[in-house]
């Protein structure tokens, strides 16, 4: 069967591959149709990405139909359109036992530790496994929006809070899509027009055009004075780490989904003054994923302003590499399996 193979870093191809060993008992054999990238897919392909080793088939992102069910998991039929939680927990170390698996110390991740999605079919644990009455390019969407659904939750979003999220890209958008879900008052920040827009139909009452505006002053301005109630930070900049502690209000929640690429300095002071809650944010729990689905068979969120590029899947090394010469140009790219 095909599928998409980095060979190392910046170079990919499609490749034959073998087939997929019969599923376990507990798991289903599913055929994927469309796989949706993100930016760890990018650095992935950039050689970036320090927990993947080459050669990898990426992919984490899936609509897929089930061929091949399992009697263990009735609820599943052959024919079904599906996504899936992309992760594996041990259930033995801290983050397991806490209840939290999204958080597990050995996680593999598909595409990333493990081959992923990007292929004909794959076997999937039928605990994995969520339908919806969507589209395959809605369920397709479900994975990554769950990443900013899971810090909204993480940051305790409540109705009538002020949240801002600092990035309004893929991982940004599902942010401020989770927190307004919650009814917060959403302000998006980011240095791109188009994203602000976007992020304007995603949930967000307002925006900052961070190049343009000063960040504190339109901040307070939006806030009476005060700092927003939580702000997520969804780049990954030392600077961004820096202004959303600065910012948050006294006795507020930082949320972290970005990792920065450097070390980041600090004034400490502001941790302690403040009495801040600083939280990170990884992946996300079986409910992020039901709240998603619940959005977006509401129609609220802007899935066509969203998936900015759908290519084939021989496409795929070419887009990816001009996905590495010129990152702004890309919000979300699928690519249609079959």
């Amino acid at each position: 069967m095909k599928a998409v193979v980095l060979e190392g870093p910046g170079r990919a191809a499609c490749q034959s591959v073998p087939e997929p060993a019969p599923p376990a008992a507990d798991a289903v054999l599913v055929r994927v149709r469309k796989v949706g990238l993100c930016g760890s897919d990018l650095n992935s392909y950039r050689g970036r990405n320090p927990l993947v080793t080459f050669p990898r088939i990426p992919g984490h992102e899936v609509a897929a139909t089930i061929v091949q069910a399992t009697p263990a998991y009735p609820q599943w039929a052959v024919g079904m359109a599906v996504t899936l939680a992309p992760y594996s927990n041990c259930g033995q170390c801290p983050a397991c036992l806490r209840g939290r698996p999204n958080a597990c110390q050995f996680n593999q991740t598909l595409g990333v530790q493990r081959d992923g999605a990007l292929t004909e079919t794959i076997a999937v644990p039928a605990s994995r496994l969520f339908s919806a009455s969507l589209s395959l390019k809605e369920l397709c969407l479900v994975e990554p929006l769950t990443v900013g659904f899971h810090a909204a939750a993480r940051g305790r979003v409540a109705p009538e809070e002020i949240v801002a999220v600092i990035g309004c890209g893929g991982v940004g958008l599902g942010a401020v899509a989770g927190a307004a879900f919650r009814g917060a008052t959403v302000i998006g920040v980011d240095l791109d027009d188009a994203k602000l827009a976007t992020a304007q139909k995603a949930g967000a009452a307002h925006t900052i055009h961070s190049a343009r505006q000063d960040l504190h002053a339109a901040l307070a301005e939006l806030t009476g004075g005060r700092g927003p109630d939580v702000i997520i930070e969804a780049i990954g900049l030392p600077q961004t780490f820096r202004a959303a502690v600065e910012e948050v209000a006294f006795t507020g929640r930082v949320v972290y989904i970005g990792y920065a690429k450097e070390p980041v300095a600090y004034e400490t002071r502001l941790f302690v003054q403040k009495e801040l809650d600083i939280l990170g944010s990884r992946n996300a729990l079986p409910e992020d994923f039901r709240s998603v689905i619940r959005m977006l068979e509401e129609h609220r969120f802007p899935v066509d302003d969203t998936v900015t590029h759908i290519v084939p899947m021989e496409e795929t090394p070419a887009i990816l590499a001009a996905w590495d010469r010129d990152p702004a140009h890309f919000t979300k790219i699928m690519i249609d399996v079959a």
